[in-house]
């Protein structure tokens, strides 16, 4: 019977691995997230899932967010890989960050497949590129829709809502059928 190895510690590991790929480490409350370089992201979420003692290798999610205005971040984009190891049953964040002129991400759908919807719906909702991904295009919104709805400074062009208080100030403007 073979032994399984220790858990290892996958910044420690990376850091060793792949020089200059590891740009920082945050833990918040028992989650460790490891930032990384963007152009490296393939080869980092790679060795995590490859590597023995780590064994990360269950992609739960990919998700993204705009922090637009704020200059606090390395980046406008951030953009959060979440695995798993069912090996060792632990969870890692794995995180880039993107800049607001050229927010383009190497596609990892060569090492999880299910990566294909995470990153388009991504593509759609944030505008996000993921070079190398087999069918980059829209799943949410229709193919000529202008904009990208997840981004902080996309207009909300939103419509009030009707209650019974103001049902006659708003039926006056819709554009219902003349007989």
């Amino acid at each position: 019977m073979t032994q399984l190895p220790p858990p290892a510690d996958p910044a420690e590991l990376l850091r060793e691995a792949l020089p200059g790929v590891l740009l920082d480490v945050k833990e918040f409350r028992g989650e460790t997230t490891l930032i990384v370089a963007p152009e490296s992201i393939v080869a980092a979420v790679r060795f995590l899932r490859d590597t023995r003692g780590l064994v990360y290798n269950y992609l739960s999610d990919i998700s993204a967010v705009d922090y637009y205005p704020e200059a606090t971040r390395p980046g406008r984009f951030g953009v959060s890989y979440h695995l798993y190891s069912h090996l060792y049953v632990r969870r890692l964040r794995v995180k880039v960050f993107l800049q607001e002129d050229d927010p383009v991400l190497p596609s990892v759908v060569g090492v999880w497949p299910a990566a294909d919807w995470l990153e388009r719906e991504i593509f759609d909702m944030m505008g996000i590129i993921f070079e190398g991904h087999p069918d980059l295009r829209r799943v949410l919104m229709p193919q000529d829709w202008e904009g990208h709805p997840h981004r902080r400074d996309y207009p909300l062009g939103y419509e009030t809502v009707m209650f019974s208080f103001n049902k006659d100030e708003i039926n006056k403007h819709k554009p219902y059928a003349k007989e």
